[in-house]
């Protein structure tokens, strides 16, 4: 972990699933230091959804995580080595048949991760890292 000046952490994290609670335990205490404890459920869901799709992008390899904050409010990102861009998928209005599926495909139920990312954050984006890999990322408004 590398702690700047200015208090923003980097992370390397192992693209499993422990390292979605290994962010969401180290947020939920910088967010608390930095008196930002009313944006820490959204910034929680958001880093988990961040996390868990760079982790399916590259998994086992190793992901960043990076918690910064400036004038405009917090940076959540996440980098990973694929070069495969995010993709939204279609809106869709969830019912209870859409999770009433076959034991083959009971865990196929993802992409509405980057819809909730979108709406609890003040902005979105993708960032292509010049060394390889993009970083994906959130801003939240303390």
């Amino acid at each position: 972990m590398v702690t700047t000046v200015a208090g923003d952490l980097i992370i390397k994290l192992a693209g499993t699933p422990a390292a979605v609670g290994i962010a969401r335990m180290v947020v939920a205490a910088r967010l608390r230091k930095w008196d930002y404890s009313h944006i820490l459920d959204d910034s929680l869901i958001v880093v988990s959804e961040l996390v868990t799709n760079a982790a399916q992008q590259a998994p086992y390899t190793e992901i960043r995580f990076q918690l910064s904050r400036d004038p405009q409010g917090v940076i959540i990102a996440v980098w990973d080595q694929s070069s495969e861009m995010p993709k939204l998928q279609p809106m869709s209005e969830l019912i209870l048949d859409v999770f009433d599926q076959s034991e083959e495909s009971f865990d196929d139920n993802g992409g509405r991760g980057l819809h909730i990312v979108r709406a609890l954050s003040a902005s979105t984006g993708v960032t292509c890292d010049p060394f390889g890999g993009k970083w994906v990322w959130a801003r939240m408004i303390p």
